[in-house]
């Protein structure tokens, strides 16, 4: 008889489950820019005020900055794809797995590359212009 293990949260298996989901609906609708925002707007419109407005501001300075990313959703929360469809800047909310600030992160397609060591993620608790000017630069070096 198998052990019994803690194995994923519950929020960790809705992550999961709505991956899944995303990635039929994004097979369906290939590279549909309509589609995406469509998407992103309906992972973002249910998330409580502080990661709405985070949220709202990183979709604003990403599709501003780097109109060539494709908005889609990533487990369910703002993200963008470059053109082979491959994620390269999301947004955590942090009521999503009930953190206590939401992260914006990017993924190894994102040319952030500065010596051996580098971040990837940062820790945001709410938007202001210096968070707004520092992501606007990240996204010009992710995407340059």
């Amino acid at each position: 008889m198998a052990e019994k293990t803690d194995g994923l949260t519950k929020e960790e298996r809705d992550a999961v489950k709505q991956r899944a989901k995303e990635l039929r609906e994004q097979a369906k609708a290939g590279k549909n820019r309509a589609a995406g925002e469509q998407a992103v707007r309906e992972a973002i419109d249910p998330l409580p005020a502080d990661d709405k407005e985070l949220a709202e501001g990183f979709v604003r300075v990403v599709s501003a900055v780097a109109p060539e990313l494709m908005p889609r959703t990533y487990y369910g929360m703002p993200a963008f794809a470059n053109g082979d469809g491959k994620v390269v800047v999301f947004m955590q909310p942090a009521s999503k797995f009930k953190a206590r600030y939401a992260t914006i992160g990017f993924e190894d397609r994102a040319n952030l590359d500065d010596g051996d060591m580098w971040p990837t993620a940062f820790a945001v608790r709410s938007w202001t212009s210096t968070v707004e000017e520092r992501l606007t630069e990240l996204v010009q070096r992710a995407v340059g």
